[in-house]
């Protein structure tokens, strides 16, 4: 199956046409077959009906007129039947059996029967015009004079099959009778869909799927709008919101997507505007009592006072920082990450490289400052505690994994759980930072529907997988 709505929309119609006009196809055909079945067998009657009466115009008449009539006949040109009178029954090659041709046969043999008695002796045979043979001396057809019989037993340019009736009218007397089914019951085969009909359905189909394809490809087109901007959700104040157009459904929804934005916008500035003024209101206060702490006579007491006023400080600053490095205002785009880790290793190149950049990967679809805040923070912490970092970029149709690995010491395993909690930091050796870095990675990479993960490595140092998902 297609993966878009678009392509299973369209398949599925055209499976839907195409069963529907086989269907209707086969329902046509099982009638005009019965229809043509009917008609044959009514022609074939009538046809009966005539050999009939001619076996017994010439039964009644006196042998000695017999002939001279049958001559007479051939002079005018003939008749429906080539009539002639020989001394026995011709054999001839019949055509093979079939459904139509067994149905025909008998309805013959009962006309006969029913108006010239059931004791009657006679045969009926359907032939093909090629193995027809005519009068006592069991002549081909093109022997005769084309006046003859050419005329009622050829249709030129197609042959359809002879009724050929014989028919005793005395002892050592047949009458021969053959004639031509009528148009347009010319063949006792059962025929196959006529070609009319399976250009009728290709021209149908022809036409209708490209005029459905457009119809549904205006259907959906807004759906594709909507898919776009809910994956990059550019929260822009003075971007316009979506236009709602389509079906009721489809309007319904982009309704509601606008509705989610403007909310999510003005989230976003109430956010913002509640740090800025949790900065000003403590930064105030802090300073104030910074100047009041140097008036303090007690060293001791002063002293201590100012370690927490640095440690306060320390965390209004690391909350601000935390907000700006998870802020979603950034818009999506295509992000060199290739180029972005090249440049990060140059930026730690001294005697000999600290950074080194194993594989490469395309274009990332993303917000280019978070997934730089995201990829900084990793690579700073792995040379903070692990003095130089290899990273492998592995990039597949499906995902980018970036593994960053140092050569530190590790973490133990009971302390992997709580690396990512904020403010939290490993031993008292790195008191630089406020335990927030892995905590921003982390929140990035998943607002970008990926995952952080760290695990020791086996040969010692940390490893630090940032998978990405490319869609």
């Amino acid at each position: 199956m297609p993966s878009s709505l678009l392509g299973r929309i369209l398949l599925l119609t055209l499976l839907a046409m195409g069963v529907a006009q086989v269907v209707s196809s086969v329902i046509w055909v099982g009638t005009f077959r019965a229809q043509q079945v009917e008609g044959l067998v009514n022609t074939t009657r009538n046809l009966a009906s005539s050999a009939a009466a001619t076996a017994q115009f010439f039964k009644s008449l006196p042998l000695e007129y017999r002939h001279i009539v049958l001559d007479q006949l051939r002079d005018m040109g003939g008749s429906r039947f080539f009539v002639s009178l020989n001394d026995k029954r011709i054999e001839m090659r019949a055509l093979p059996d079939s459904e139509r041709k067994q149905l025909v046969t008998n309805e013959v043999v009962a006309v006969l029967k029913s108006r010239l008695g059931k004791s009657i002796n006679m045969h009926v045979e359907f032939v093909h015009p090629d193995d027809l043979r005519i009068l006592n001396t069991q002549l081909p057809l093109d022997a005769l004079p084309k006046s003859w019989a050419h005329h009622a037993l050829t249709l030129e340019p197609i042959k359809p099959p002879v009724l050929v009736t014989q028919v005793e009218v005395a002892t050592g007397e047949w009458l021969y009778l053959a004639s031509l089914l009528p148009a347009p019951y010319v063949s006792l085969d059962d025929e196959s869909i006529p070609g009319q009909q399976i250009v009728f359905i290709l021209v149908m189909i022809g036409v209708l799927f490209p005029v459905l394809a457009w119809l549904v490809r205006r259907q959906t087109r807004p759906l594709h709008k909507l898919a776009r901007a809910a994956r990059d959700l550019p929260l822009d104040e003075h971007r316009p919101p979506l236009r709602e157009q389509g079906s009721a459904e489809i309007v319904a929804v982009t309704r509601g997507f606008n509705t989610m934005h403007r909310r999510l916008q003005n989230y976003i500035s109430d956010r913002d505007q509640l740090f800025r003024a949790i900065s000003h209101d403590l930064k105030t206060p802090i300073t104030r009592l910074r100047l009041r702490a140097d008036l303090i006579d007690d060293a001791d007491l002063r002293e201590r006072l100012e370690s927490d006023l640095q440690e306060l400080e320390l965390l209004v600053k690391g909350a601000l920082q935390s907000m700006k490095d998870t802020d979603i205002h950034e818009n999506v785009e295509l992000v060199d990450i290739d180029g972005m880790l090249r440049r990060m290793a140059d930026a730690y190149m001294g005697d000999s490289p600290r950074v080194v950049v194993e594989g490469g990967c395309a274009a990332y679809r993303g917000k280019p400052l978070a997934l730089k805040r995201c990829l900084g923070n990793l690579v700073d912490n792995a040379i903070k505690y692990g003095n130089a970092a290899t990273i492998c970029v592995e990039d597949s149709h499906e995902q980018l994994t970036i593994h960053v690995r140092d050569y530190g010491p590790g973490i133990p395993e009971a302390e992997l759980d709580r690396i990512f909690e904020p403010y939290y930091r490993l031993g008292q050796e790195h008191r630089r930072g406020h335990g927030l870095g892995l905590g921003i990675a982390r929140n990035i990479a998943q607002s970008h529907g990926g995952d952080l993960d760290i695990a020791n490595w086996p040969g010692g140092g940390l490893d630090v997988t940032l998978t990405l998902p490319r869609h």
